[in-house]
């Protein structure tokens, strides 16, 4: 198994669920992982789904889940762990990221 990310069982369950209920006619092989320039803190994770990998993604395969990791943000997110959290009020992913050194106040973006 691939370490550059890792999920824990509930971002590997919620994935699925994604997954399972895509809009009907379309069919999704995994989700794509990357960074963009934005957010207060500079950097913002992107996720989306992916009917295939672009040629230079690299596949991380966790508990069923394939993930296809941008090659641009493959240096910000090695060693993260992507969890799903819910609550009465709210939910989403939370990214676990070694290689931050800062984070907004809303957690939405990063800088390294």
């Amino acid at each position: 198994m691939n370490q550059l990310m890792t999920l824990t069982e509930s971002a590997a369950t919620h994935i699925k669920s994604l997954m399972a209920n895509a809009p009907e006619g379309e069919k999704f092989e995994g989700l794509r992982v990357g960074v963009t320039a934005a957010g207060c803190s500079g950097l913002s994770y992107s996720l989306e789904y992916a009917a295939q990998p672009n040629p230079m993604d690299l596949l991380v395969e966790d508990k069923g889940v394939k993930l296809f990791i941008d090659p641009q943000a493959q240096l910000y997110i090695a060693g993260m762990e992507m969890d799903y959290f819910e609550n009465k009020f709210e939910a989403g992913f939370i990214f676990n990221n070694p290689n931050a050194t800062g984070h907004c106040g809303c957690g939405k973006s990063f800088k390294v």
